[in-house]
């Protein structure tokens, strides 16, 4: 999360954004053209491969509708209403909604290809890493169904800083709902306000949505990204550890604390490395202390 001081002065922590993952997926995605399936090389004819487009791990289920829309060349908003038609073999829990199970990878685009077709076969390859043994396993390990664990992945692909952190982002997860403290994520207010940013104000905190992780306790009701197969893993099997804060001080040095004095020391540190230059291009992160709790709100 990173640094912002609000019109009244106070300092809050900001999720990281994955502004730099979303511009070049974009740009991979939106590339992906047709190609002539016959070359001729060398006197030969050569069958060429067919174009291909590339969801990155963390993207939002509208921002693949968007990318299928390009890479088909349909008009706008054409794979959003297919998927009522495209009979997706999704869990019961997700009341139709694929978003969690957009599988991340780089998908081929045959002659003939549709948006239902390219859905399906996202999904099916979320069946398939999902329902794998050690995950189904993993998840009842930690007390949570398999939809939870989704859920709980698309967090962690969304706040951790890098691949490390992903076990022990999980980790803070399941401290702050086993403890009954609400998650505070501002990756959830993000997906619930439909953007994506590094700032986060108190009006934020206030949006009225289940999605808003400072208001409502538990789990968001659907994941909120796509994640991939490593934060898939950190949530089925997170590591042990006590951490209920961490902070992203500057790049490479995401830090966990269960101590909320050491987790200020650590802002703290952050303030100073960033305050000749204003709002960080790198952000920390942390979840703030619960508002039910005796610690003081960061002034």
């Amino acid at each position: 999360m990173q640094m912002n001081t609000s019109p009244r002065g106070r300092i809050r922590l900001t999720r990281r954004g994955r502004l730099a993952l979303v511009v070049a997926g974009a740009v991979v995605a939106g590339t992906a053209v047709a190609v002539p399936l016959l070359t001729v090389k060398g006197g030969h004819k050569v069958v060429a491969k067919p174009p291909t487009l590339v969801i990155p791990e963390g993207w939002r289920a509208s921002q693949v509708y968007d990318a299928v829309d390009k890479a088909l060349k349909l008009p706008a908003g054409s794979t959003r209403k297919s998927i009522g038609k495209a009979h997706l073999p999704l869990p019961g829990e997700a009341g139709g909604n694929p978003e969690g199970y957009l599988f991340p990878a780089t998908y081929p685009l045959p002659k003939g290809t549709t948006p239902e077709s390219l859905l399906r076969s996202m999904v099916d390859t979320a069946g398939k890493r999902f329902e794998a043994a050690p995950v189904a396993a993993g998840a009842q390990r930690a007390s949570i169904n398999l939809y939870q664990a989704v859920t709980i992945a698309s967090i962690v692909q969304a706040e951790a800083a890098t691949k490390a952190d992903m076990g022990k982002v999980a980790r803070v997860i399941f401290n702050r709902l086993n403890q009954g403290m609400p998650l505070q994520m501002d990756s959830t207010i993000n997906y619930a306000m439909n953007r994506i940013t590094v700032h986060t104000t108190e009006d934020d905190t206030r949006v009225e949505s289940p999605y808003n992780s400072y208001q409502r306790m538990g789990l968001p009701p659907t994941p909120i990204d796509n994640p991939g197969q490593e934060a898939m893993r950190a949530a089925y099997n997170p590591p042990a550890g006590d951490w209920l804060y961490f902070v992203t001080v500057k790049p490479g040095d995401t830090r966990f604390t269960a101590d909320y004095a050491t987790h200020l020391r650590n802002v703290a540190e952050f303030n100073a490395l960033h305050q000749s230059t204003g709002p960080a291009p790198t952000p920390s992160r942390s979840p703030l202390p619960s508002p039910a709790s005796s610690q003081p709100p960061l002034r």
